[in-house]
């Protein structure tokens, strides 16, 4: 099915913006349809303390990518054992049992303690395979990992739930900033597609950026200010940001098809015609080296 722009909810700061969504405890959602201009895309958070119980669920109809932000966790399914640290990622298939459980105090690593997750997931038809993928990993792959952008937009690219993943709808990563920087430039869209959200992660205060949205370079729907653990959503239209004086602008990014497998494209965007010349940047994802 074709996504068209009279098909997306208007774009703005009630139907786009979600603030601090890191400030809850346990298990709990953020972002699902019915609560922000998304179809298919839900997220939320699992932050547990060391010495909390384990957090026991299931995915039901929805593929689940989880991605740890802070700390540790073990992650039990399907009577296999993995162990998560930052930006290491699990891919859990849809109809699975889930448990996790904090890392405890290291006397080593205080900082290793408890765990923060991303839980990103989607609704299904089909069945794939239960994946974990190393953040370590994805760094020494150049098709996951490289700079993007040119010097006053550069930014570092780390795709953890993308090519390297067979899944329906998801897909995942995360981008930092240079300080002041541009990202998401040149400005693209790819709403025929995908809708996206980004989480803004590791911005310690007073660190803050601005998010756009629009369909109209004119006339910006929405111009946000973010700070960590916002969440804004791009059910359509182009969106750049920009990262404030001495702050760096660092996200997860987000993503789900439209259609199951067949719109699971990473990088397939749309330029804005003013900058189309000179290609997304985003051309190393595609790539074989």
């Amino acid at each position: 099915m074709i996504y068209t722009v009279s098909q997306c909810e208007p774009i703005t700061a009630k139907t786009c913006v979600l603030r601090a969504t890191h400030k809850g405890k346990g298990r709990y959602r953020s972002l699902a349809p019915g609560t922000a201009a998304v179809r298919h895309l839900h997220y939320g958070r699992i932050i547990l303390d060391a010495g909390d119980p384990a957090v026991e669920f299931g995915t039901g109809t929805h593929e689940t990518g989880l991605i740890a932000l802070h700390g540790s966790a073990t992650i039990e399914v399907a009577a296999q054992r993995f162990t998560l640290t930052p930006y290491d990622a699990l891919y859990v298939p849809r109809d699975h049992a889930v448990r996790v459980t904090p890392a405890v105090t290291h006397a080593v690593n205080q900082n290793a303690a408890g765990c923060d997750l991303a839980e990103i997931s989607a609704p299904v038809t089909g069945q794939y395979p239960l994946q974990f993928v190393a953040f370590a990993e994805v760094r020494r792959d150049p098709n996951l990992h490289f700079a993007a952008g040119s010097p006053s937009c550069e930014r570092d690219l780390n795709i953890v739930i993308g090519k390297n993943v067979q899944a329906g709808r998801i897909m995942a990563g995360v981008t930092f900033s240079k300080p002041g920087n541009w990202t998401s430039w040149p400005p693209h869209e790819h709403a025929r597609l995908l809708e996206e959200a980004y989480l803004y992660i590791d911005m310690p205060a007073p660190a803050w950026g601005l998010q756009l949205v629009f369909t109209d370079s004119d006339e910006p729907e929405l111009v946000a200010k973010v700070v960590e653990g916002d969440v804004v959503v791009m059910p359509e239209g182009y969106h750049p940001n920009v990262a404030a004086p001495g702050s760096c602008l660092n996200f997860l990014w987000m993503m789900a098809a439209h259609t199951e497998v067949a719109d699971r494209q990473f990088g397939k965007v749309n330029v804005h015609p003013a900058y189309a010349a000179g290609g997304s940047g985003l051309e190393a994802a595609h790539e074989k080296k």
